[in-house]
C-alpha cells in the first residue's frame, strides 16, 4: 500500500505531503489545478521517464519519495542489495539538466530497477491505456495476462527460438553457388590478408613507442655523450671521476697524518664508484641509440600495415584477431556446410512440431482463457450500466511466431441488437472508459499488486454509469488500495479518503496544494463539482445526501 507521497519542486507543487490510505483514495480539484502533477510524480518515484520540464522553474531540482508499507518484495530487495522489513522509501531526485538519481531504502539504484520494483507495487492506468485498449497489439498481453499462460508460453518460445536458430543456420548455409563463392572469397582474403598482418596484441603501441625514441635518438644523443664527457673527460681535459680519484687520493695520503679524514674518504671513495657506474650506464646508453635509418623505415612501414588493418577489421588489434578467427569459423563451415546441412534438416522438423505442438497447447489455454474472460467482461460491463453489452475474444490462427500460433482481437457491441465489432470502431469515450474499467477489475483478481491507480477513468461517463463506476471503484478499494483522479461528484462522494487540489497564485508565483478533506470540505468540494463555483445551501445538501448514501452502500456490501 502507498502510504506517503512527498513532492517538491514538482511542476506547479513547491511542496506537498499526501498521505493515503487504505480503500479508495479520490482525487478532485479544477481542471489544471494540478491532479495530473501528483500522478507524475507518482511515476516519477517508480522510475517512469522524466524529463526537465517536471523540475519547479527556478529550481535546481526536484525530489518525490513514495513510502509503501506492508508490500511483498521481499525477493527484488534480496536480490538488489536492499534490506527490507516490510516498508519500502522509493526516492527519486532529478536535476535542471533532466539527469536523475534513484534510491530504494536508501540504497542507490538505476531507473530499470526502480520501474521493476514499482510494478509489483503499484498498478497505473492512465490516459494512454485506453488507446491500448483500442490497439489490437495490446490484446494479445490483456489475454494472456487474465489466462496466466506464462509458463506455457516460456516453454513455447524456448522451443520458437531453437527452431529459427536451425532455420538462420540453414539460410546461412544454402547459399545459392554463386553466393557461396562470392563469400569463400571474401573469407580466404581475409584470412590471408590478415595471416600476412601477423597481428599481436599491444604490438601497435610498442612500436608506437620505439619509433618515437628513435626520432628523438639524436637529440638523447648529444645529451647522452656530453654527460658521459663530463665524467670521464676529453684529450684536453680530465673528467669528474680522474678528478674525484684524485682528490680521494689526496685525502687518502693524508691519512696518515689525521685519522679524522676516515670518513671522508670513504665518501670519496663511494662516489668515485658512483661515477665509474654513471659512465658504465651512459656507455650502454649510448649503445641503444646507434641504430640505422633502416630500422626506422622498418617501424614506420609495420606501423601503417598495423594501422590499416585494425582500421579495416574493428579498430582494434583484439578486433582484427577476432574477425580472423571468425573468419576462419566461417570458412571451415561453409566448407562442411554440405554434411552440417543434412544434421540441421534432420533436427529441423521434429524442432518445428515441437514448436507446433507447444503452440497448440498455448492456443487450447487462450481458447479456455477467452471464455472465461468474456463472461467475466459482460458480467462487469452490465454491473457498470451496460446491460446490453456483449463482448469476445477472437481467435484467428497464423503462422508460428514469437507469441504462438494466435491472432487475438477483442470485439464487442455496446448495446443490444447491435452487431460485434472493433473496440475502436463501436465504443464511444464513456463505453471505452467502463470497458477499460471492467478489464481492469478482472485482471486485477490474477495479480498481487497492492495499489492501484486510475487517472480519470471517468472520461465520458455521466448520470446512472458515473455510479455504477463509483461502486465499481468502491468494490475494488474493499480488496486493494485505490487512487482515482476524477471530476465526478459520483465517484468523490464513494472516496475513503478526498484529498483537493487547489491552485493559487502569490507573490507572481503559482502553487499547488494539495490538502485532505474532512465531512465539511467533502460536501464543500462535492457541492462544488455539481454545481460548479455557485455552492448554495441546496446543492450542500444535496452532497450531504450523496455522502450518506455513498456511506450506506458501502455499509451493505
Amino acid at each position: 500500500m502507498l502510504s506517503l507521497l512527498h513532492i517538491e519542486n514538482i511542476a506547479v507543487i513547491d511542496r506537498a505531503d499526501v498521505e493515503f490510505t487504505p480503500g479508495l483514495n479520490v482525487l478532485t480539484g479544477e481542471t489544471g489545478a494540478g491532479k495530473s502533477i501528483v500522478i507524475d510524480s507518482l511515476e516519477a518515484s517508480l522510475g517512469w521517464r522524466t524529463s526537465r520540464e517536471l523540475v519547479r522553474a527556478g529550481a535546481g531540482s526536484a525530489l518525490v519519495t513514495a513510502t509503501f508499507t506492508d508490500c511483498d518484495a521481499a525477493d527484488w530487495c534480496e536480490e538488489n542489495g536492499v534490506d527490507f522489513d516490510g516498508e519500502l522509501v522509493l526516492s527519486r531526485r532529478i536535476t535542471g539538466d533532466g539527469k536523475s538519481s534513484c534510491r530504494v531504502n536508501g540504497v542507490p539504484v538505476s531507473a530499470v530497477q526502480l520501474r521493476e520494483l514499482g510494478l509489483r507495487l503499484i498498478d497505473i492506468h492512465g490516459q494512454g491505456d485506453g488507446q491500448r485498449l483500442t490497439n489490437e497489439r495490446w490484446h494479445l498481453s490483456y489475454l494472456d495476462g487474465f489466462g496466466g499462460v506464462a509458463k506455457e508460453l516460456g516453454e513455447y518460445r524456448a522451443a520458437y527460438d531453437a527452431l529459427r536458430a536451425l532455420e538462420e543456420e540453414l539460410d546461412t548455409l544454402t547459399l545459392s553457388e554463386g553466393e557461396r563463392e562470392r563469400r569463400v572469397d571474401m573469407l580466404g582474403f581475409q584470412i590471408r590478408e590478415l595471416e600476412r598482418a601477423g597481428v599481436t596484441p599491444g604490438e601497435y603501441d610498442e612500436k608506437l613507442r620505439r619509433r618515437d625514441f628513435l626520432k628523438s635518438a639524436g637529440k638523447l644523443s648529444d645529451a647522452v655523450r656530453d654527460a658521459s664527457s663530463c665524467l670521464l673527460g676529453t684529450e684536453r681535459s680530465d673528467g669528474a671521476v680522474s678528478l674525484i680519484e684524485s682528490a680521494a687520493g689526496s685525502i687518502a695520503y693524508a691519512l696518515r697524518w689525521s685519522e679524522e679524514l676516515a670518513e671522508l674518504s670513504r665518501k670519496l671513495t663511494d662516489l668515485r664508484y658512483a661515477a665509474e657506474d654513471v659512465s658504465e650506464e651512459l656507455r650502454e646508453l649510448r649503445e641503444k641509440l646507434d641504430f640505422s635509418p633502416e630500422e626506422l623505415d622498418e617501424l614506420d612501414s609495420r606501423l601503417d600495415t598495423l594501422k590499416r588493418v585494425m582500421r579495416k577489421y574493428g579498430g582494434t588489434e583484439e578486433a582484427a584477431l577476432r574477425t580472423l578467427e571468425d573468419s576462419r569459423r566461417e570458412l571451415e563451415a561453409i566448407e562442411s556446410s554440405d554434411e552440417r546441412i543434412k544434421k540441421l534438416e534432420a533436427k529441423l522438423e521434429p524442432a518445428r512440431g515441437r514448436a507446433r505442438e507447444l503452440a497448440d497447447v498455448l492456443t487450447a489455454r487462450r481458447k479456455k482463457a477467452g471464455e472465461d474472460l468474456e463472461k467475466a467482461i459482460v458480467r462487469e460491463l452490465r454491473e457498470l450500466s451496460m446491460p446490453g453489452a456483449t463482448f469476445t475474444v477472437e481467435l484467428s490462427p497464423r503462422d508460428l511466431g514469437p507469441d504462438g500460433a494466435d491472432e487475438i482481437r477483442f470485439l464487442m457491441a455496446a448495446n443490444t441488437g447491435e452487431g460485434e465489432g472493433r473496440i475502436a470502431r463501436i465504443a464511444s469515450g464513456g463505453e471505452l472508459s467502463r470497458i477499460m474499467l471492467a478489464m481492469k477489475t478482472v485482471l486485477s483478481r490474477t495479480d498481487t499488486v497492492g495499489a492501484m491507480v486510475f487517472d480519470e477513468i471517468d472520461t465520458g461517463v455521466s448520470g446512472v454509469a458515473a455510479q455504477r463506476v463509483a461502486e465499481k471503484l468502491a468494490a475494488i478499494g474493499n480488496g486493494r488500495q485505490v487512487i482515482c483522479v476524477t471530476h465526478l461528484p459520483q465517484i468523490a462522494a464513494m472516496a475513503d479518503t478526498q484529498f483537493s487540489i487547489e491552485k493559487r497564485v502569490e507573490a507572481g508565483r503559482t502553487f499547488t496544494s494539495v490538502t485532505r478533506l474532512d465531512k465539511a470540505g467533502r460536501e464543500r468540494e462535492i457541492a462544488r463539482l455539481t454545481g460548479g463555483d455557485n455552492v448554495t445551501n441546496t446543492t450542500l445538501m444535496a452532497a450531504r445526501e450523496q455522502l450518506d448514501a455513498a456511506e450506506q452502500y458501502k455499509r451493505g456490501r
